[in-house]
């Protein structure tokens, strides 16, 4: 891979991850159409480490008052019952463990598929289609009247399994979660900060996983050098899309992001048919 190649889909995976448009549909595209090929799932995974850094970075003072409540609340250790077990921080630290668990599991059993069957271009026009109407029905019909400190269990493993579907390109890891906020009636906003939350183990743990299985095994197509400036590329844009992309959301509707999907969807169709793009990976 060349840099400008790195530097390209870098700047790709910052602009999509944290939009509801899929970061991962965007990177298998746009690696056919720079000429490169599919980057894989592993170079997917491992650069979405960058913009997950961003979130780490964006959610800072949120992320250690939680992870304080949370211990502070535990029945064991130093700090045990420091911080009552129905503090809505620690609440918190318990569901975003809870909501990560679905994807953790199926992640693992679904391994193969998610590196080489779910990378149909066919399906990931699809997913981006019905998945982008989904999120306008939930957004056209949300009663939007719930915020985080009324999260419970039932709803962080909805949340969970929602975020889980993003395994498939063309999903949306934020369009997921954010859509089945929105039909639980969780306003935009709430939706959207534990959606970031939430996703923090699950990429994270992808990331390095994928990291230390494919990237410095040499399995990944990309090298280790090309993967690591597209990381940092896509930590610095991600960071400027969260910044963003929180603002729009207070005063704007997810309207925008529904036509883009079925756009993109319409043209990735298109360029399939005529032969542009082959609906399975090539390498270059």
């Amino acid at each position: 891979m060349d840099w400008w190649h790195a530097i390209v889909l870098g700047l790709v995976q910052g602009l999509t991850e944290f939009l509801p448009v899929s970061s991962s549909a965007h990177i298998r595209v746009a690696g056919e159409l720079i000429g490169f090929g599919d980057p894989g799932a592993a170079f997917t995974a491992i650069t979405q480490i960058g913009t997950e850094t961003a979130v780490i970075v964006y959610f800072r003072r949120t992320i250690v008052t939680v992870i304080k409540a949370w211990f502070g609340a535990l029945p064991i250790g130093p700090w045990k019952n420091t911080v009552p077990r129905n503090d809505p921080d620690a609440r918190m630290g318990w569901f975003v463990i809870l909501g990560s668990i679905p994807v953790v599991v199926l992640g693992l059993l679904l391994e193969d598929w998610i590196d080489h069957a779910f990378r149909n271009l066919y399906l990931t026009a699809a997913t981006l289609a019905i998945f982008g109407i989904f999120l306008w029905l939930a957004d056209v019909t949300s009663r939007r009247v719930k915020e985080l400190d009324q999260l419970n269990g039932r709803d962080a493993t909805i949340f969970g399994f929602a975020q889980a579907l993003a395994l498939i390109p063309g999903v949306s890891r934020s369009g997921g979660t954010i859509t089945a906020g929105l039909l639980m009636g969780y306003s935009r906003k709430a939706a959207a900060d534990y959606s970031f939350l939430l996703a923090i183990p699950a990429v994270l743990g992808s990331g390095f996983y994928k990291l230390f299985t494919d990237g410095l095994t040499g399995v990944s197509p990309v090298s280790m050098p090309a993967t690591l400036v597209a990381t940092i590329v896509a930590f610095v844009v991600g960071y400027v899309v969260i910044v963003w992309f929180l603002k729009m959301i207070r005063t704007r509707t997810y309207t925008i992001f529904v036509v883009y999907r079925l756009v993109v969807a319409a043209a990735l169709v298109v360029l399939l048919l005529t032969g542009v793009l082959s609906p399975m990976p090539t390498i270059a």
